[in-house]
């Protein structure tokens, strides 16, 4: 028999998402001065890598992000009459529903497909040829694929805009702009008045060389180094292989102060931001690392610190911390919907319908 729920429990139940992080998206939109000719930048292009957006692209990607999200019942009808072709290929809860949510909150339809096994790539059809006839169905693709160059050999042939969303454990760059959106409402003052506002010490449990959301963005990290006065790479003792050839080297050369730990509790009182992750894709199947660091109520964490974690999470971040004002992973999956409104706008050609819409 079920437990009787009083009145008190239901309405805390109800109010509960005022409990965790979510700062106000206006601070952020009145933070960056709209400049609209970097998103048209935007239009029509393949989103594959991090490494394409600049910084004015970013910022004012995340500008309209914050406009959605600050006012989303303005803008439901800039996709109208557009299709997208929502294709995951590996297992999704967030990021596929985050991109359906959005399209469907721009007044789009969508075409989905779950399983390779229901397509003609089960017969040994070719991406390519998958690609071509995309051409005819839809106005945008987004792509989930365990193998790295699936998004790569899709784009020969396609000529509607493709977006990566998390291939292999190369790259996952729409939950990276996502990550750092999140950051900038976090603190708008990195933006609008960085001589007053303090640097961040950042610290990122993972591991960059198989972690694609880690590897990403870590990348847009470096677009905006001078946001933070270190960034701790937090691994296990056994790790015999923390970034890839090259890649740290990269991030350092851009002016990110990256250093390497792997002990976590001596350096949480020091963190301005926690992010945690534990899983990482690797060819069918996923691995867990860093089992041994796990963030709770108990963990010595700094007094205003906020956790980010790009879900699904395991044991590595306890449940007792989602009523405390650390919590900041369910506000990066709710920003996630609006950050991909954006851009999904600018692929789309749509920009100019709601650049004038206060």
């Amino acid at each position: 028999m079920v437990d009787s729920i009083t009145t008190e429990e239901v309405c805390f139940s109800r109010k509960r998402p005022d409990v965790y992080g979510d700062a106000h998206p206006k601070a952020l939109l009145k933070a960056i001065q709209e400049e609209g000719d970097y998103l048209q930048n935007l239009t029509e292009q393949h989103v594959v890598s991090t490494d394409q957006f600049t910084r004015d692209e970013l910022l004012q990607l995340f500008r309209l992000s914050a406009k959605y999200e600050g006012n989303p019942e303005r803008f439901n009808t800039p996709l109208k009459g557009k299709i997208l072709i929502s294709a995951f290929y590996e297992p999704s809860t967030r990021t596929r529903l985050s991109f359906e949510s959005a399209w469907h909150r721009l007044g789009g339809d969508i075409m989905s497909i779950t399983d390779r096994s229901t397509t003609g790539i089960a017969k040994g059809e070719s991406l390519e040829d998958v690609g071509e006839m995309f051409n005819n169905y839809g106005d945008c693709v987004v792509l989930r694929d365990n193998n790295e160059e699936s998004v790569r050999l899709m784009m020969n042939s396609l000529r509607i805009p493709i977006i990566n969303a998390g291939n292999g454990t190369d790259e996952h760059p729409t939950q990276a702009l996502a990550d750092m959106y999140t950051i900038f409402k976090w603190k708008p003052g990195l933006i609008s008045d960085p001589d007053s506002t303090p640097k961040l010490t950042m610290g990122i449990v993972g591991i960059p060389s198989k972690m694609r959301t880690v590897r990403s963005l870590l990348k847009v990290m470096a677009v905006f180094p001078e946001c933070f006065e270190e960034v701790i790479i937090f691994h296990d003792e056994s790790a015999q292989k923390v970034f890839d050839e090259g890649q740290l080297e990269q991030l350092q050369e851009k002016g990110l102060n990256v250093t390497l730990s792997s002990k976590l509790n001596k350096r949480l009182p020091e963190l301005d931001i926690v992010y945690i992750n534990a899983i990482a894709w690797v060819g069918n199947t996923f691995e867990s690392f860093g089992e041994k660091f796990v963030l709770s109520k108990s963990s010595p964490l700094k007094e205003n610190a906020i956790i980010m974690h790009p879900l699904a999470r395991g044991e590595e971040l306890s449940t007792d911390l989602d009523d405390t004002h650390h919590n900041w992973y369910f506000s990066q999956a709710r920003g996630a919907v609006f950050l991909r409104m954006a851009l999904l706008t600018c692929l789309c050609q749509r920009t100019e319908q709601v650049m004038d819409i206060v």
